[in-house]
């Protein structure tokens, strides 16, 4: 299957990445390479682009779309950029691209398990080769954890009910299919209170089963840190989150960081000597354009902010 992904708000993250034709580059959620594509477009031939992805797949996606010199691909984790940058020699770069949550190739490929509009093997791997899948969650994790991560990764009202529900038919057979699952998840959740807006019963516990299977909201304040040091004095760091948790950790991290004082406000002169490593480029999200949500409905739920390195600056 081709690995099909329409990168989005293409346009809003080239303008404010503020591209530098010499610069070097790093986006971290490489995916079909189109975000990736286009920052090349707009680099010198002295630029450089480091792309990194757990997924192996898309890492050969984007190597078959991208044929540059100018681009080094990586498969790893944006968790790690440090370590990675470190070992490729960079000690520093002047922009950064983040385009958080799951792509549309590994939605619509129904045996990486992570739609619930088709039955499939209950997976949910970005990475292939991790071991957890969401079947193991499912199966194997105590109610109580199950009811949490839903709550806390889905902000699912239902989350002790669908997990009650989970634990009461595992004990008759191993949960196995996606559509199991959603089978589960439907009859858990009444139909008198469920969501106006039109969206499946079963959305927000897929998001939280792929958010545990891949540990993606644990360790992202860390990495935005890791990546907003990385950047030269007026670099941008622009972030694409799809809900509202990843939303609330990129906006807490970037005004932290943009703010890191910690001496009273009563206090007339900072004495903590902690400076701020960034400035806030964004004060609100941005958001798709009509046209964008017209032509490509699954950015509907995006939000990008960006901010832009300090010189000097602490945490």
């Amino acid at each position: 299957m081709e690995f099909s992904h329409v990168p989005v708000m293409l346009g809003e993250c080239i303008d404010n990445l503020s591209i530098k034709p010499g610069g070097v580059y790093l986006d971290g959620t490489l995916g079909g390479g189109g975000h990736s594509a286009a920052i090349l477009q707009n680099l010198g031939p002295g630029g450089r682009l480091i792309g990194i992805d757990r997924d192996p797949e898309a890492i050969q996606a984007a190597c078959a779309r991208i044929d540059d010199g100018r681009f080094t691909p990586v498969r790893g984790n944006f968790h790690d950029a440090a370590d990675i940058l470190a070992s490729l020699g960079v000690s520093g770069i002047d922009g950064a691209l983040l385009d958080l949550g799951v792509s549309s190739r590994q939605l619509d490929e129904a045996s990486r398990g992570f739609s619930y509009h088709v039955d499939a093997p209950l997976d949910m791997r970005m990475d292939t080769s991790g071991e957890l899948t969401a079947a193991d969650i499912v199966n194997e994790w105590p109610e109580r954890e199950i009811a949490r991560i839903l709550y806390e990764y889905g902000e699912e009202r239902w989350a002790a009910r669908i997990a009650a529900m989970i634990c009461e038919r595992r004990e008759r057979g191993r949960v196995s299919t996606t559509g199991e699952l959603v089978g589960i998840i439907d009859a858990a959740i009444p139909r008198a209170v469920r969501s106006k807006d039109g969206s499946h019963p079963a959305r927000r516990t897929f998001q939280a089963l792929r958010i545990a299977v891949n540990d993606e909201l644990e360790p992202l304040k860390k990495a935005l840190e890791d990546i907003a040091t990385a950047l030269n004095p007026g670099g941008r760091l622009a972030v694409i989150a799809f809900h509202s948790l990843e939303d609330r950790i990129v906006k807490q991290t970037f005004r932290a960081l943009s703010d890191p004082c910690e001496c009273p406000r009563d206090i007339p002169v900072c004495v903590c000597g902690k400076k701020p490593v960034v400035k806030l480029v964004t004060r609100k999200p941005l958001k798709p354009s009509d046209a964008e949500l017209k032509a490509n409905p699954r950015s509907r739920s995006a939000t990008m902010r960006v901010c832009e390195r300090l010189r000097g600056g602490n945490i």
